[in-house]
This record gives structure tokens, C-alpha cells and sequence, in this order.
């Protein structure tokens, strides 16, 4: 579990979907026990001292960026339904800890690894990196001509990593529940311009993961991290 401050007061926490219930009594043992609003993102904790908890569900159960019914998955990868109505904590934790086929793209400059991913498993995975110049001390005209290198370079980096995700990930989009993205976002941004990649950016959710250089392994971190419930705490006014 995680926290971090939140823009205009309170903080967010990371959450393991499996662990949302023991949070959520512990919440309670802290605050009372809370009144639960159904919410679109989620749902609302008000607690009899006036603190707040929003439970937001991770990407793809709440529908993904299409705002269509969440899809449920099988081991296999195929769909077997909508996880039950998010109006209470129990709905809740189904939902977010129902299996989903999600597309996993993160990109930095010199660097881009994209995966599929089903509940926990990672199933498949491509990592590429390729050398962008780094910055010079030099002035002038020699700064110029490194600079237009750098950015020459970079271009092709993103390039080659548009062509992956159309090799890796354009062929899953149908069925995945979401496409959840990390790293720079102006590099993910210019790799989901290729207009191939329109169907992968059709379920693009909001959701960017703060990772490092992409590598397998920070790969198979995105898959926790993007499946975690953020909760929303707000000590009362």
C-alpha cells in the first residue's frame, strides 16, 4: 500500500483489490461505521466523524475508457460476463478483483515495453530500447547539430515502439478491458498518435503509471499497479 498527498487536501492511497474489505474495516474501526454511496467511480465512505474515503475501481472495471459494462474474464482470457453492481463493499471487491484482459504500453524516450495481461498474469510482454544521445556541454552550432540528432533519435525510438504495439497489442484490443499506459506521457502520447493505434486508444484510461526506464521487470510491476483500487481519504473539514 501507498499513499501520496492530493491535490486540494486529503491524500490517495494504493490498494490491493484483494485487501480493499480488511481496509475498509480498519476504516471503519478508525472512523465508525461509514454510510456507502454508489458513485460513478466507485463508491463513497462517510464516516459518522466526517472523514471521507472514495473507492475508486481500477481500469477496465469500470468499464474502461468506453464507459461499457466491465468485462469479466476466464483463466483463459474469455469473456464470461459483467461482474455484479457496485452498491455495496462486497459488489465492490468483486468487481475490482474480477479477472480482466488488460493492454499494458510504456514509453520514455529511448525505450517502450508493452504486455497483456490477465488478473495478475503477465501473458505476453515485448520490451525495446534503443540509444538516444544524451545532452551536451557543447555551445553553438555543435549544440544545434547534437540537439537535432537527439531528437532525430528519439523519433525513431517512438517509431519503433508505435510498430510494436501495432505488432503486439493492436491485434488484442478487442479484447481487452482497458489500456492502461506509464511512463513519459508525451512519449505515450506520441506513440498512440499512429493512426493504426486507434482502437488501443479507444480504451486508454486516465490512469498513468509513474515508472522508470521500461524493462521487464518494471513491466510486471505495471500489472499490480495498475490494478489497484485508489482510494481517496479526506479528513473532515
Amino acid at each position: 500500500m501507498s499513499s501520496r498527498p492530493a491535490a486540494g487536501g486529503g491524500r490517495w492511497i494504493e490498494v490491493d483489490p484483494t485487501r480493499v474489505a480488511r481496509w475498509v474495516a480498519g476504516f471503519a474501526d478508525r472512523h465508525g461505521p461509514p454510510v456507502v454511496s454508489p458513485q460513478g467511480y466507485g463508491l463513497l465512505l462517510t464516516a459518522p466523524d466526517g472523514t471521507t474515503a472514495e473507492l475508486h475501481l481500477p481500469p477496465g472495471a469500470d468499464g474502461g475508457a468506453s464507459g461499457e459494462p466491465a468485462r469479466a474474464h476466464d483463466a483463459a482470457g474469455e469473456v464470461t460476463g459483467v461482474p455484479r453492481r457496485v452498491d455495496d463493499v462486497p459488489g465492490f471487491v468483486d468487481a475490482a478483483t474480477a479477472p480482466r484482459r488488460i493492454g499494458l504500453l510504456l514509453a520514455r524516450k529511448g525505450a517502450v515495453a508493452v504486455g497483456v495481461a490477465l488478473g495478475e498474469k503477465l501473458l505476453t510482454s515485448k520490451v525495446d530500447t534503443r540509444y538516444v544521445q544524451g545532452r551536451t556541454a557543447a555551445g553553438g552550432w555543435s549544440q544545434q547539430r547534437f540537439a537535432r540528432r537527439r531528437d532525430n533519435q528519439a523519433k525513431a525510438a517512438l517509431g519503433d515502439a508505435a510498430e510494436l504495439a501495432v505488432r503486439l497489442l493492436l491485434p488484442e484490443a478487442a479484447t481487452l478491458a482497458a489500456l492502461v499506459c506509464g511512463g513519459d506521457r508525451r512519449a505515450v502520447d506520441t506513440v498512440l498518435a499512429d493512426r493504426r493505434l486507434a482502437p488501443l486508444a479507444a480504451r486508454r484510461v486516465a490512469r498513468l503509471l509513474d515508472v522508470p526506464e521500461p524493462r521487464h521487470a518494471v513491466l510486471v510491476g505495471a500489472v499490480s499497479a495498475a490494478r489497484a483500487v485508489h482510494i481517496l481519504l479526506r479528513d473532515p473539514a
